[in-house]
């Protein structure tokens, strides 16, 4: 197990792709804005499927401080989500891609389609964003390595199991997606680590995944965690998704201790406030 230390945890090599190489030059974590642009999502579904009101989140995210823009067009909810087909993401993406990217901050696609993703690629986004780690879409790794763009790699199950040593798990899963990158030729400079909280875990086993996140550093891969208004906050303080604020700052600092280098959220501006001062606090010992 790696210790964890008293600050983020920088990557360990230089990010090839100037895009990932700004976001982890800094001395706090990157933070990704989540744009949901679907009906179902858990958190915000429903509130920016209207192009105008997706085009208006991003603007006030980036005013906010995001350095990055995650926009999905399906649902990837561990409950109760609907598949959609390529066909509808790219519907629901075609209004509002190219107006986002024009905004000038990197943007994310959050997708387990290699249909989309090279639509989205060749609209101007910058990074792929597989909720199944190059597992699930064997297009997917191929994709990426003949674009050369960055590929965050998130861990995911098809259904939950409170038996197992969740940590195990994840590092298998890793080790199985960087040999499918490997031999795709992506770049491991190229990869960023998502150990996927809430996905395929128990609420128990996402705050283990936060308390001992420091063990991913062994990767020697940027880390990114998404622990905004998740399921695993209620089960701690009951509350609804819209009341997890503090809940889910807590986890990102928490994240950012163990060595996390973008944080992805919902709430942009608290984030980013919370980091900055915690960064601070940390010079400080």
């Amino acid at each position: 197990m790696i210790a964890t230390t008293s600050r983020p945890v920088p990557a360990t090599a230089p990010a090839e792709h100037p895009v990932l190489r700004t976001l982890l030059s800094r001395p706090y974590p990157a933070v990704m804005g989540v744009l949901n642009v679907t009906p179902d999502s858990f958190s915000d579904g429903g509130q920016f499927i209207a192009p105008e009101r997706a085009l208006a989140q991003a603007r006030r995210m980036i005013a906010e401080g995001a350095d990055i823009i995650d926009i999905g067009a399906e649902s990837t909810r561990p409950y109760g989500s609907q598949p959609v087909s390529a066909d509808e993401e790219l519907k629901r993406l075609q209004p509002i891609l190219n107006e986002v990217v024009s905004l000038g901050v990197p943007v994310s696609i959050d997708s387990m389609k290699s249909a989309v993703v090279a639509w989205a690629l060749d609209a101007g986004a910058a990074i792929a964003n597989d909720v199944w780690g190059l597992q699930r879409d064997p297009g997917m790794a191929t994709l990426v390595a003949a674009r050369k763009s960055p590929v965050i790699v998130m861990h995911n199950r098809d259904r939950v199991e409170a038996d197992i040593d969740i940590m195990k798990d994840i590092a298998a899963f890793f080790t199985r997606s960087l040999d499918i990158a490997a031999k795709a030729g992506i770049s491991a400079d190229n990869i960023v680590l998502d150990p996927g909280i809430g996905f395929g875990k128990t609420p128990e086993q996402s705050m283990t995944v936060l308390a001992r996140l420091d063990e991913l550093n062994a990767f020697g891969l940027p880390l990114l965690v998404g622990a905004s208004r998740k399921r695993f906050i209620s089960s701690v303080s009951p509350s609804e998704p819209h009341q997890r604020l503090g809940g889910s700052i807590a986890a990102h600092l928490v994240a950012a201790k163990g060595g996390a280098r973008i944080i992805r959220t919902h709430d942009v501006l608290e984030t980013v406030q919370a980091l900055r001062v915690a960064t601070a606090i940390w010079d400080k010992r």
